[in-house]
């Protein structure tokens, strides 16, 4: 027997999905006067972590990657979940243009989201091994 939606509506699982990603931000950390610490000129934050289309069906309670996946595929809930993939995506694709996060956000991109694909990476040829045997034999006479 089907099990009942975790969602009953969109407006439901978008709450969800700005929560998340709201989580991903952190907390500010601020000094006893309530202002906000720096360093190097940007806002401190505590429990900041990048958003993931993982992280993401675990804040949703989903019990797989997966499970976030099937559910995209329900007409009603397509677009929400697709624009929270797109995100994570845009920023994913971000991190290629920083030195420390170039490797990963490869890998993720190629892995996570259609349409992306390793460089220099090519189809397997369909032709089979051609053998060429034009050694001339010896005379062992």
């Amino acid at each position: 027997m089907p099990r009942g939606l975790k969602y009953k509506s969109v407006a439901a699982l978008q709450a969800a999905i700005d929560a998340y990603f709201e989580s991903c931000e952190g907390r500010i950390v601020t000094d006893e006067n309530g202002a906000p610490v720096l360093f190097k000129g940007m806002i401190v934050r505590e429990g900041e972590h990048p958003a993931t289309v993982t992280g993401l069906a675990y804040a949703l309670g989903f019990k797989s990657r997966q499970a976030l996946l099937n559910y995209q595929d329900r007409p009603a809930f397509h677009d929400a979940i697709s624009r929270a993939k797109m995100r994570i995506e845009a920023y994913t694709e971000e991190r290629l243009f920083d030195r420390d996060g170039v490797n990963g956000a490869k890998f993720s991109l190629t892995n996570n989201f259609s349409g992306w694909s390793a460089a220099g990476a090519r189809e397997p040829e369909t032709e089979g091994v051609r053998i060429v045997d034009d050694v001339p034999e010896e005379d062992n006479n």
